[in-house]
């Protein structure tokens, strides 16, 4: 009896003493990572999910000088020749839009980005040209090549519209407009600079062209104008920010 009570006793402590866990056991070898070298190695949010979203508004003001003449860049597909009239313009264009961004940030590579519709009020002076003013209304679409945490994003846009200039040539200006009413046709590039998710300002090169699609003739010829020149402008997110989806 007194050689079996200390193996009775030896054995229910060897039971009784807990087994180390397999948590302790992984943290003591040497191929675990600590946590904040792993935070440092997971990528970082892009900022600019808060910046182009969908159903995101926005109020834009540009204004640009236009004053390099060319021919109608399209002539080939009416048949005509690249010609460019003695009469030169200088366009001032402003113009007053609302963006509405239609999707999210999606695409691959150098193509990703979204899209965002453009509603724009237009008063464009004419510092040259026999013409002194021209009103119009134009909706186009804009496309944000966005890249992950850029603050500076190319942008590539189109507007179509319509409107009304102090036409010249019925009163007998060679070479200038032949009726009031008149369709534009605007092409741009450029960079957006965003500053945060509610100001940004962009820079870049815009193409004008205004005419009356053949309306006045035979009576008056269509000359139209085509001129092109660098445009500016700020941008101002409307409503509140992004609201972030629940974790």
């Amino acid at each position: 009896m007194s050689l079996r009570n200390p193996v009775i006793s030896t054995l229910m402590a060897a039971f009784l003493v807990p087994a180390p866990s397999m948590g302790q056991d992984s943290a003591t070898q040497p191929s675990a990572q600590p946590s904040s070298k792993i935070l440092l190695e997971s990528k970082p949010a892009d900022f600019n999910r808060n910046i182009y979203y969908k159903n995101k508004l926005e109020f834009s003001l540009e204004t640009g000088w236009h004053p390099i003449n060319i021919p109608w860049p399209f002539d080939f597909l009416l048949g005509d020749q690249y010609n460019v009239t003695p009469l030169k313009y200088t366009l001032v264009p402003t113009l007053a839009s609302l963006r509405w961004h239609l999707d999210d940030i999606r695409g691959p590579s150098v193509l990703r980005g979204n899209w965002d519709l453009t509603m724009t009020g237009a008063v464009t002076a004419f510092p040259r040209g026999p013409e002194t003013h021209y009103f119009a209304y134009d909706m186009g679409i804009r496309r944000n090549f966005v890249r992950p945490n850029w603050r500076v994003v190319p942008f590539f846009d189109l507007r179509l519209g319509l409107g009304r200039i102090d036409a010249k040539g019925p009163k007998g200006t060679v070479w200038a407009q032949g009726q009031d009413f008149t369709f534009t046709f605007m092409l741009g590039s450029g960079v957006r600079y965003n500053f945060n998710s509610r100001y940004a300002i962009s820079g870049g090169i815009n193409f004008n062209h205004i005419s009356n699609l053949y309306l006045s003739e035979p009576k008056y010829l269509n000359y139209g104008i085509n001129v092109y020149g660098p445009m500016f402008g700020i941008d101002v997110r409307l409503g509140k920010p992004k609201q972030r989806s629940p974790q």
